[in-house]
């Protein structure tokens, strides 16, 4: 129980606290829904129950993924997190298809959600869930901009958050992306509330929840694409770049015959093939292995490093100036 409890306070904090307010958001709508019915309000309830349960879960998922590696699984647990995110966007996908299709209905056959008092329930609940969307928002946007080494306030999380989304973690990416849809989507829905009851535009409540359907479905398909990378492996350019130049410029590296950097979760996986001179003795390489090590270990995410030495060759197979496209090439060359 206790290295359970240890594993949740390592969950991303920002996925459990955009998880409570859903929650308590969800369940305003809901009861808002209740009494008045209004469409855009069961779309806007829909979308906070699915980003609350997704959430929940993706908080979970980054919590298991930093379990410490084991004899049966040696590479430790880091895609776990990508793999929850995968199936987290499976609710937000139903989710999506039920306002949807609720919105069409409503437009085929639109309906007054009421009078004043309906009016101001509605308003107010939207209106309370906007606020707190767009303070989960901010912090989302803070924790951002902490993964991505940048320390600034006022209204730079938001502004900077999308500029630097590629280099937060799964967790940050995926409550980040949905709590902008969800304040996006709050707005709409305040706006197809006061044109339906003012302007007699009773179909402006079923555009606003397909709008909001089809809103949720883009964040369903771009969170999927970007954890079904993660859940197979994909290399991190930025930081193969940055390795890669730490690498070659040791004194006793002559050239990198492969390098990789491979995102295992909100971690990095390191593996390295360098050519050396072959007349060095071993305790003398090893003590270069423990130097690179020390110096690549302390690089932001990185959580393992493997690293291999091969006798100089005599041709140069990396180049600095485009480090990346490089691996691709020599590491593509070499046999399975």
């Amino acid at each position: 129980m206790r290295d359970i409890l240890k594993l949740l306070n390592e969950g991303n904090k920002p996925s459990l606290l955009a998880a409570i307010v859903n929650t308590v958001i969800a369940c305003l709508k809901a009861i808002a829904f209740f009494f008045t019915g209004n469409v855009a309000m069961f779309a806007e309830m829909m979308h906070s129950f699915g980003d609350a349960a997704n959430q929940f879960f993706v908080f979970v998922g980054s919590a298991l993924s930093k379990k410490a590696p084991t004899p049966k699984y040696p590479n430790g647990f880091g895609r776990v997190v990508n793999l929850v995110c995968l199936g987290a966007v499976i609710i937000v996908g139903i989710m999506s298809y039920e306002a949807i299709i609720g919105g069409w209905h409503h437009i085929l056959n639109p309906s007054e959600s009421g009078g004043n008092r309906n009016l101001i329930i509605n308003l107010s609940v939207l209106g309370i869930g906007i606020i707190l969307e767009c303070i989960v928002l901010y912090k989302a946007g803070k924790e951002i901009l902490h993964e991505a080494g940048i320390d600034k306030g006022g209204i730079a999380p938001i502004t900077l958050g999308f500029q630097n989304l590629k280099r937060a973690k799964p967790a940050t990416k995926l409550v980040f992306m949905e709590d902008f849809v969800a304040t996006l989507g709050g707005l709409l829905a305040f706006v197809a509330v006061l044109l339906a009851h003012f302007l007699g535009l009773l179909v402006a409540e079923g555009i606003a929840s397909i709008m909001i359907g089809m809103m949720m479905f883009y964040v369903v398909g771009k969170v999927f694409l970007e954890n079904a990378r993660g859940a197979i492996g994909e290399t991190d350019e930025e930081m193969l770049n940055h390795i890669s130049h730490i690498v070659a410029a040791d004194s006793d590296v002559i050239d990198i015959q492969r390098i990789e950097v491979i995102k295992e979760g909100e971690f990095l996986h390191v593996e390295i093939v360098a050519e050396v001179d072959p007349s060095h003795t071993l305790a003398y390489l090893d003590d270069v292995r423990d130097r690179l090590m020390d110096i690549i270990l302390n690089q932001k995410g990185v959580q393992d490093v493997l690293i291999s030495f091969d006798e100089d060759d005599g041709v140069s197979t990396w180049k600095r100036s485009n480090s990346f496209d490089t691996a691709k090439q020599f590491n593509s060359k070499l046999p399975e």
